[in-house]
C-alpha cells in the first residue's frame, strides 16, 4: 500500500470496471464521468503499487494482481452494503425511496395500481420500478424488493409466496367466436400461435399450448408478454397470457379448450437486513392486503 490509506470509493471504481470491462460502461454504472474513472483507477493502482488491469483494445482485463484482490474488494462491498442496510433497517419514518423489480407486464398491470394507492397514503416515499428480465441482486441493493415467479435461493433473503396467477388462452373476439362455432369439426384448421421465444420454450404454458394445439403453427414469439397480447389483439393468433394482462387487453376474449393452462405462483423477496425498514414493511402490508392469497410465511 506504500503507506497510503485505501479509499473505499476507489475500491468501488475498481469493482465497476471489473464488472463492466470498459471505462465508459463503468462510469455509467458508478454515476461518474469517464475521465474521473480513469483518474481514480490510476490513483488506486498507485496506492496499492500494482497494475490491476491490462488495457486492451477491447477493454480492461484484470491482471493477476487484480484477480487476486477481486474477492477482497467484493467482501468490502458486502460489508459496506450491510452497514448501509443496518442503518436503513432502523428507520421508522415513512420517507425515502424504494427500488422494486418485476417483470414488465406484472409491474404495469398488477403492481402499479398498488403503488399508486401506497404513494397516495405516504407522500414522502418514492418508488422506482425496474421491469427487467435479469435478476437483481438484493444483497448489493440493486433492488430493495423483487417479485418473480420462482422462489429465491439466495442467502439472507426473506421470501414469501404472494399469490397464484391464473393463465388462460386468448384470441381476438371474432377468432374466439369462430373457434367456438367450429369446435369438434374434424377438418377445422388449427389457428396459429403466439408464444414465448425459443429461450423460454420450456415454460409450462408453452408446453400446454403445444399439447392442446399440436398442429398449430407458431407465427410470433417474444419474451415480452405485452407484445404477445398486442399481437394477439391484432388477430395474428392465439396466446396463453396471464389473466390480469389478457383481461385488460381490449379486443381479447378467453377461449375454453376444456382444460385451463397451468398458472404460476408469484413470490416476493427482500434482504433480511431490511426487515425493519418501515417504508418497505408498509408497502408489503398493502401489497399482501390487496393481492395476497392466504398463505403462511414471514413478511
Amino acid at each position: 500500500m506504500n503507506g497510503t490509506t485505501l479509499d473505499w470509493s476507489d475500491v468501488r471504481i475498481f469493482l465497476a470496471i471489473a464488472r463492466s470491462g470498459t471505462l465508459g460502461a463503468a462510469a455509467r454504472l458508478a454515476g461518474q464521468t469517464q475521465p474521473t474513472m480513469g483518474r481514480r483507477l490510476r490513483a488506486l493502482e498507485a496506492a496499492v503499487g500494482h497494475t490491476l488491469f491490462q488495457r486492451t483494445r477491447d477493454g480492461f482485463v484484470l491482471t493477476d494482481e487484480g484477480s487476486a484482490v477481486l474477492l477482497y474488494a467484493e467482501r468490502m462491498e458486502e460489508e459496506a452494503l450491510a452497514f448501509s442496510r443496518a442503518l436503513d433497517g432502523k428507520e421508522r419514518l415513512l420517507t425515502g425511496q424504494l427500488r422494486v423489480s418485476s417483470s414488465d407486464w406484472f409491474g404495469v398491470h398488477v403492481l402499479t395500481p398498488v403503488f399508486a394507492r401506497f404513494l397516495e397514503q405516504h407522500r414522502e416515499v418514492s418508488i422506482e420500478l425496474v421491469t427487467d428480465s435479469r435478476r437483481y441482486n438484493l444483497a448489493r441493493r440493486e433492488a430493495d424488493l423483487v417479485f418473480r415467479i420462482t422462489p429465491f435461493d439466495e442467502a439472507d433473503v426473506i421470501q414469501r409466496k404472494l399469490m397464484h396467477m391464473d393463465y388462460a388462452l386468448y384470441g381476438r373476439a371474432d377468432l374466439a367466436a369462430s373457434l367456438a362455432r367450429h369446435a369438434g369439426d374434424a377438418g377445422a384448421e388449427s389457428p396459429p400461435l403466439i408464444t414465448m421465444d425459443s429461450a423460454f420454450g420450456t415454460l409450462p404454458d408453452v408446453a400446454w399450448a403445444k399439447r392442446m394445439l399440436p398442429n398449430a403453427r407458431v407465427r410470433f414469439g417474444s419474451n415480452n408478454r405485452e407484445s404477445q397480447a398486442r399481437m394477439c389483439a391484432e388477430g395474428v393468433g392465439l396466446a396463453v397470457l396471464p389473466c390480469p394482462l389478457g383481461d385488460a387487453t381490449p379486443g381479447l376474449a378467453r377461449i375454453d379448450l376444456g382444460e385451463a393452462p397451468p398458472g404460476r405462483d408469484v413470490w416476493f423477496g427482500y434482504h433480511r437486513d431490511l426487515r425493519q425498514l418501515a417504508r418497505l414493511r408498509a408497502l408489503l402490508d398493502l401489497t399482501i392486503e390487496l393481492l395476497g392469497n392466504p398463505v403462511a410465511g414471514p413478511v
